[in-house]
């Protein structure tokens, strides 16, 4: 189910349609409200859950400007995200979180997220990236550009950039900095890189072409966001743009996903694919495939930060 408000129109509001000298009424625009808020709610289904988000929100004097509800069928768990305004000199931040942690208490929930982009920190994370530049560039003009709410602390990549490459350049225009921790087979500098990595709320994988081991996501115990050159599950573990071309596919994709201890197995958060035919070649397969990749990468940040991916049963998720 979703539910969309809308703001009045602001043409002239019209009755009478079959009257020649009709008159016209402009409705005045609601007074604005402050901020913008977001919840994200999941817990066993019951009675009456939509009803206390509504109120608890309309209470405040905040005003729903779009629910999404997804009660799976026979499985008795309810998923929402609501989209809200607010005056926050009428609703606190921190009131506001008593309020939605009292809702989560009655309904036993088992996640219950409140966010408010404009006055809440921006998520902190860490980019790793190995040879291939086209994903990190992406992700740092979009974070430059501002498409990105995110604050990059650092780029990690098991990769040498000399000083004059582009990435080093924008890294230290930028105050980022950039840690080149070469891997062997016997050493993945895991250590290293969890230290690099504390202070941060995710992980986004740009192309990092080392798999994490199971002791280092258990050490790190937050999401990590990888993107997989292929549209999963086909084409799992290396060169998947070469073996789709093998193949002969006609649709070739790019996968978001989240890591797990089974490789290219974890949750998908976003899929994108694009139309190929006996005329491409593999350079360009491998063209078309890294452009879905940057966009696949980047919408599923976005979805992240916004609160739009929840899990769903063991490997799926929900994305509002």
């Amino acid at each position: 189910m979703s539910v969309v408000r809308k703001a009045c129109s602001m043409f002239p509001q019209v009755v009478g349609f079959s009257k020649r000298n009709m008159s016209f009424k402009t409705l005045d625009p609601p007074t604005p409200l402050a901020a913008h808020g977001i919840h994200v709610f999941y817990c066993p289904d019951a009675v009456g859950i939509v009803a206390k988000l509504s109120d608890c929100i309309a209470s405040r004097g905040g005003n729903i400007l779009t629910a999404d509800v997804f009660v799976p069928e026979n499985k008795k768990v309810f998923y929402s995200r609501s989209d809200f305004v607010f005056d926050p000199a009428q609703w606190p931040r921190e009131q506001m979180e008593e309020d939605f942690l009292k809702i989560s208490q009655t309904f036993n929930a088992i996640r219950s997220v409140v966010r408010v982009p404009a006055l809440d920190p921006k998520y902190k994370i860490a980019v790793l990236a190995s040879k291939q530049d086209h994903c990190l560039v992406d992700l740092l003009h979009g974070w430059q550009d501002g498409r990105l709410p995110v604050d990059i602390t650092c780029v990690i990549s098991n990769h040498h950039r000399a000083s004059n490459t582009h990435v080093i350049r924008f890294l230290e225009r930028h105050g980022i900095p950039y840690h080149c921790l070469s891997t062997t087979k016997e050493d993945k500098r895991e250590g290293e890189i969890l230290e690099l990595v504390q202070n941060t709320d995710f992980l986004v994988l740009a192309r990092y072409m080392q798999v994490l081991s199971r002791n280092f996501l258990r050490s790190y115990g937050n999401d990590i966001i990888n993107i997989h050159h292929g549209l999963l599950p086909s084409f799992k573990g290396g060169h998947p743009s070469k073996q789709a071309f093998e193949v002969g596919v006609k649709l070739i994709g790019a996968t978001s996903h989240f890591v797990t201890e089974e490789l290219d197995e974890g949750p998908i958060i976003e899929q994108m694919v694009e139309r190929v035919s006996h005329r491409d070649n593999l350079q360009s397969f491998v063209q078309k495939s890294e452009n879905l990749e940057k966009q696949c990468l980047r919408s599923a940040i976005r979805s992240y930060c916004e609160l739009r991916v929840l899990p769903y049963e063991e490997k799926k998720t929900v994305v509002f």
